[in-house]
């Protein structure tokens, strides 16, 4: 038997060296995801479970795990330290009303921030990883909000249907892997910047369901969105970044999210020194991952070893944390080879690449939305104009381009779009006249006032920018800031031929150039390609079709206060009974369009059917021309109060002159409920609804009626 020994010890030690070479499952994407993530797991000492939890973290190099999740941006442009593709605001794809717009925009973005990762190109606060926190779909209620630029509109449907197709572009169509992963923000009923890191929201169970939460429901059970970030702010005395009626009941229990939930940067630290809800960090840590908070900074990272080794954190709620974020590591491929990765072989050269600039330009013009041309002021005519003063703050390159996107290569300002437009035969001056914020300088105004008066036309370009309205920043009133409004009174004066362009994010209330000026263009913060994108407009070479995501009120009367959450009270085009500046969706156009036989199919469905209403939309002027149809419903009878309208379904149509096109909407009947208290669900009730179509919520064109039936 001694013979065999040596034998033995060399089959033993063979098998030794393979077990410890062969291939971990967690590296073999042969394997079923779920078991390679056990397997990870196992594999990690707690220390290294707490440094997977935080969102900087730098990977673990003796398990080859890589750093893939990062804090990255890419609201309207991949922020990063190279310069990148910058695209108009996020209010002003809202504008555009146009989905697949914003979805090849966000592939766009998404082709962009993988290849800044297959470079290894550094990002704004390490190397770029796989993880975007963006979008933002909070709604725009507040009219003071500061973060405006950031979301798509005041109205729950419509950010939902813009939430779907960003997320959905920006994750990429790959049945294996996603292109990038989506970070829905800020969850939930974040409305408010001032003392948005200690404040609690009152909003009853109604309201919440119905106009706080829709648009989430929509992102992660349509757009499939694989993260959510928990906002600072408390609900009814709950903070959300430890709310597990929020993280658990609703978000995964109610809509089967299967992600992982981040904070906001520093909210579980914010537990101690904000909400007031423990004196101990270790607690704070403890609480919100058991409520369903899965990642946070660096308090996760020092603070969980020391909740489990003293109890008050179980390794389960832990390997339970991890598992859900590690999913989504899987899932962009960060632990996949290459080869096996389609995204993984996008190139550089897609970054600032000629379509993208190109889809900037688009998207800036798609989202000019004209508020007023008395007597078709606009467009001007490039025959007759040989002589311009710009004038105003946002006039030149120093226009606001809002927040989260990186270093722009360029800027196109109006001048330059003017210049470049018209050429060396028309004469174009600049003079600012006023800063955005600053008191009036007489002698600044009088500048500007005589270059009016030596021009043909006078293009005044008015706004805010951050100073006025960011994150961390509430506007106080709705009013042109600082002198701007003397500046256009005294310009105006000086030549009558005057056009106002506002480049802004929330609504300003401009009812004296209402009132006197010819023309209003909203550009919003245009993107890199604002000025040409504003001197096509204002020339005719494109056509306006942009329409307003939300409410312009002429001043803050019938307004509620910005502490009030329950929207029944005023707010949104849904319960405001004044009579705003500009209602939600308007937006015209140069040419005419005409809305005709209306048809609802059948005329009565089940609460469990779905109706087909149709109608002919014509454009009935010279020019080609976009209009945003818009399919309103309201109530007749109903047992709890009831929206004076509520926007159902929307289509942008574009039509050359003389064209016609038939446009159906499809509307469920479950898109009629309204939420019960009672039965914690919603419900269809049986009765009336009035059908409402027409290019604003107020320039209603079509009426219908539609019975739902038991």
């Amino acid at each position: 038997m001694k013979r065999f020994i040596p034998v033995l010890a060399v089959l033993f030690c063979s098998t030794a060296l393979f077990a410890q070479t062969a291939r971990p499952v967690y590296l073999d994407n042969s394997k079923p995801q779920e078991q390679r993530i056990a397997d990870l797991i196992s594999r990690m000492t707690l220390e290294e479970k707490a440094s997977q939890l935080n969102h900087m973290n730098t990977g673990i190099p003796r398990l080859q795990v890589p750093m893939w999740g990062g804090w990255n941006q890419t609201l309207h442009g991949v922020w990063s330290k190279q310069p990148t593709t910058l695209f108009p605001a996020a209010i002003a794809m809202g504008a555009t009303w146009d989905p697949e717009l914003v979805h090849t925009i966000t592939g766009a973005m998404g082709d962009e921030a993988r290849a800044l990762y297959n470079i290894g190109a550094d990002g704004p606060r390490s190397k770029h990883g796989l993880m975007f926190r963006s979008p933002v779909i909070n709604v725009s209620r507040n009219p003071l909000w500061g973060r405006i630029q950031e979301v798509f509109s005041e109205d729950p449907f419509l950010t939902g249907r813009m939430g779907v197709a960003y997320v959905k572009g920006l994750q990429g169509d790959d049945p294996h892997y996603l292109k990038v992963a989506a970070t829905v923000k800020h969850f939930a009923v974040n409305n408010v910047e001032t003392n948005r890191q200690r404040m609690s929201v009152e909003v009853d169970e109604r309201n919440l369901m119905e106009y706080w939460l829709p648009h989430w429901k929509a992102a992660i059970v349509e757009g499939h969105a694989q993260s959510v970030m928990s906002s600072y702010n408390a609900i009814n005395g709950m903070p959300d970044a430890m709310n597990h009626y929020l993280l658990e009941d609703i978000l995964r229990g109610k809509w089967g999210f299967d992600g992982f939930v981040t904070d906001d940067l520093g909210a579980v630290n914010l537990l101690v020194t904000g909400h007031h809800i423990t004196e101990d960090p270790v607690d704070a840590t403890a609480w919100a991952i058991k409520a369903g908070n899965d990642s946070d900074d660096q308090q996760f990272e020092t603070n969980i070893p020391l909740a489990v080794k003293s109890g008050r954190l179980a390794m389960a709620d832990v390997d339970r944390a991890l598992t859900r974020v590690l999913r989504v590591g899987f899932r962009v491929g960060a632990f996949d080879p290459v080869d096996a990765n389609p995204y993984s072989k996008i190139p550089a050269s897609v970054i600032r690449s000629p379509e993208h600039l190109q889809l900037s330009l688009q998207t800036a013009l798609e989202s000019m939305t004209l508020l007023s041309n008395r007597n078709d002021f606009l467009p001007l005519k490039k025959d007759a104009v040989k002589s311009i003063a710009v004038i105003g703050p946002a006039g030149d390159a120093a226009y606001e381009t809002g927040n989260y996107y990186g270093t722009p290569a360029r800027k196109v300002s109006a001048v330059q779009g003017l210049k470049e437009l018209l050429g060396a035969g028309v004469d174009v001056q600049y003079e600012q006249g006023s800063g955005f914020t600053e008191v009036a300088d007489p002698a600044a105004i009088a500048r500007a006032v005589e270059l009016a008066k030596k021009s043909d036309v006078a293009l005044v370009f008015l706004g805010t920018n951050l100073k006025i309205e960011a994150e961390g920043r509430d506007r106080r009133d709705l009013n042109l800031p600082g002198a701007q409004e003397q500046l256009l009174e005294a310009v105006y004066t000086a030549n009558p031929k005057t056009v106002l362009v506002l480049m802004n994010a929330g609504p300003l209330a401009v009812n004296w150039a209402q009132d006197h000026v010819p023309a209003i263009l909203d550009a919003w913060y245009p993107g890199e390609a604002g000025g040409t994108a504003i001197a096509s407009v204002l020339f005719g070479d494109y056509n306006p079709g942009g329409h307003l995501p939300y409410t312009v009120y002429a001043n803050l009367q019938g307004v509620p206060p910005t502490n009030e959450y329950d929207v029944t009270k005023g707010y949104t085009y849904l319960y405001f009974k004044g009579t705003p500046l500009y209602p939600f969706g308007h937006g015209l156009s140069y040419t005419q369009f005409a809305y005709k036989n209306v048809k609802v199919a059948g005329g009565t469905i089940r609460r469990d059917g779905t109706a087909e209403i149709s109608f002919d939309l014509q454009n009935t002027g010279a020019r080609a021309g976009s209009d945003v149809a818009q399919l309103y419903t309201h109530q007749v009878k109903s047992a709890v109060v009831q929206p004076i309208k509520s926007l159902r379904a929307f289509q942008r149509v574009t039509l050359q002159p003389g064209e016609t096109k038939h446009v159906t909407f499809v509307l469920p009947a479950s898109q009629l409920a309204y939420y019960d208290v009672g039965s914690k669900d919603f419900v269809v009730e049986p009765g009336m609804f009035q059908l409402m179509i027409g290019s604003s919520s107020d320039d209603i064109r079509l009426r219908a009626q539609l019975e739902v039936q038991r």
